[in-house]
């Protein structure tokens, strides 16, 4: 029984994962999180499913973490304690999708903010809206992303473009650089990403799970992994920084104030 994901069947061998927080702008809780982790988990003991497409309702695909709630409590993977748990434990996550049998394909829209870009680049294909906007504004306030994905997906100028300045960039930009494979018109999405997983659903999981893991396998020969994980300690480390500690105080007086406006019952 899920809460916070819907799951549905598009077509024969699909199966959608529906982020179902619209409230909330479909922001990454832990919970969340374990209930998609466990539905793609299901799904490649599912004979009857052959690729996952991952998208979010309401208005847009996520606007990243939860920050308003405690996401370090029963998360879906152990990480040891100590400076960089959270990026670790992010890391664990996102590779556990990489490492799935079953492809993956994320269906953005709207946005995707933070948090959000790392669950989409973690997916093997990504469709976004041409309109949507992708971006990682915390590396202006805070740190590095937690899931460090932007060099070995988008190679170093655009990486450092990004990391730098914390800009947004357009569906149409995500797909010219990497992040994405194409760019649709809004209205078009969801049609043409399932046009995609039906495409690969004719192919029988026995032999997509081998094409897949062979493209990882590469990354990993690459480097790709390791310098992921290696992020983690340099995300970590700009916790400790003075700028981090500031913006950390700013936003924990936000919530203290949005806590006691709101009506009490």
């Amino acid at each position: 029984m899920t809460e916070l994901i819907i799951i549905d069947t598009p077509a024969e061998g699909v199966r959608r994962i529906t982020l179902n927080r619209p409230e909330k702008r479909n922001a990454i809780s832990t919970p969340m999180r374990t209930e998609v982790i466990d539905a793609l988990r299901r799904h490649d003991h599912d004979p009857e499913v052959r690729v996952t497409i991952l998208r979010g309702a309401g208005a847009c695909f996520s606007a990243g973490y939860d920050l308003g709630s405690s996401l370090m409590e029963d998360p879906p993977y152990y990480s040891a304690p100590g400076d960089g748990q959270w990026a670790r434990q992010c890391n664990d996550t996102w590779f556990g999708v990489w490492d799935l049998a079953k492809p993956v394909i994320a269906q953005v829209h709207g946005y995707a903010i933070g948090g959000a870009t790392e669950m989409a680049s973690a997916c093997d294909l990504v469709y976004v809206a041409e309109d949507a906007l992708i971006s990682y504004p915390v590396v202006r306030i805070i740190s590095p992303p937690d899931f460090q994905y932007h060099t070995v997906l988008l190679g170093m100028r655009h990486a450092m473009e990004l990391m730098l300045t914390g800009d947004a960039i357009s569906g149409v930009r995500a797909a010219e650089i990497g992040f994405a494979n194409q760019a649709f018109p809004a209205d078009e999405l969801e049609a043409k990403v399932l046009a995609v997983a039906v495409r690969i659903a004719g192919i029988p999981s026995d032999l997509t799970q081998i094409n897949k893991r062979s493209v990882h396998r590469a990354f990993d020969v690459w480097g790709a992994r390791a310098a992921i994980r290696a992020g983690t300690e340099l995300q970590a480390l700009a916790a400790h920084t003075e700028t981090a500690r500031n913006a950390r105080d700013g936003l924990l007086a936000a919530v203290k104030a949005a806590n006691a406006a709101a009506p009490k019952d």
